[in-house]
């Protein structure tokens, strides 16, 4: 009885391994199928783009790529489509997807080498050194690649330079304004103190001024204390009275009044001062106008 169960467990289990084998077959039956209908479109695609028609191949990439999950031209070929529109976003998308699903090295060597180009037209050199070094590793021997990775890396080092002199350029313009604005802000404060100086001198005058008129305890001086009052007034009071003056002091020149011998010395003075000035005049007209030295241009 026992071996009959063991014979039957044994033909149960042949029976399950054969039918996942037949599951297995077929299914590769089928991946195989739609990778053939892949294939097509992908080869009809390339002949409508050869032919211009753009919109018709990329509707065919699309579809190729929707039946096979292995067709890794259709991506790579619909890349280059978008690359030669300067759709470089889509284009890197599909270059990407190619790059994944190729099984080839041959296939991921171009995939990641059309992916640096993107970042090369997108002036992300950094990326695109990256790029390159992973093609080269799916094939070292490609010189184009290699010329590719040498040109990335020289337009890095100038971009990197150029990063610098301009952070360089950034930081000395606003180390130039901040020494502008120190400066103005110290002239402002300097012209804030000068006006404060003109303010107390112009108080301390004016207190002075005020002192001036005022006695030790603050209260007016009289007037004869006040500028010239007071001398006026000792004046007055020093100078007799024109009563009381003797008779022949009566009869002398008062101060502004000249004597007849005084007036007779003047105009003889002023008669021999015209007499030169005239002498003067004669001579100049002997000796003729002065010449110039200026040129006339």
């Amino acid at each position: 009885m026992s071996k009959i169960k063991l014979m039957f467990g044994l033909l149960l289990c042949f029976g399950i391994v054969h039918a996942q084998d037949d599951i297995t077959e077929k299914a590769n039956k089928e991946a195989e199928k739609a990778l053939q209908a892949s294939t097509n479109l992908t080869y009809e695609a390339n002949e409508e783009l050869t032919a211009n028609d753009f919109v018709t191949a990329e509707a065919d990439y699309r579809r190729a790529i929707s039946k096979s999950n292995k067709n890794a031209a259709a991506r790579f070929n619909l890349g280059n489509a978008y690359y030669n529109r300067e759709s470089y976003g889509e284009a890197f998308g599909r270059y990407k997807q190619a790059g994944e699903v190729a099984e080839d090295k041959g296939e991921k060597h171009k995939a990641f080498h059309n992916m640096g180009n993107v970042f090369m037209k997108q002036k992300d050199y950094k990326q695109a050194v990256e790029a390159y070094k992973q093609a080269l590793r799916k094939n070292p021997n490609d010189d184009e690649t290699r010329y590719n990775l040498a040109l990335a890396k020289k337009m890095l080092e100038k971009q990197q330079d150029e990063q610098k002199n301009d952070q360089n350029k950034d930081n000395e313009d606003k180390k130039d304004q901040e020494n502008e604005d120190k400066d103005k802000n110290q002239d402002q404060k300097n012209e804030g103190g000068d006006n404060e100086k003109k303010d107390k001198g112009e108080q301390k005058e004016d207190e002075n001024k005020d002192k001036g008129d005022q006695g030790e305890n603050g209260e007016d001086k009289p007037k004869e204390n006040q500028k010239g009052n007071g001398d006026k007034k000792k004046e007055q009071e020093k100078k007799p009275n024109e009563g009381d003056q003797p008779e022949d002091k009566k009869q002398q020149p008062r101060p502004n009044q000249l004597s007849e011998q005084q007036i007779q010395n003047l105009l003889e003075a002023m008669q021999n001062e015209e007499k030169k000035v005239q002498e003067k005049m004669e001579a100049r007209k002997v000796r003729g106008k002065k010449i110039k030295n200026e040129k006339d241009w």
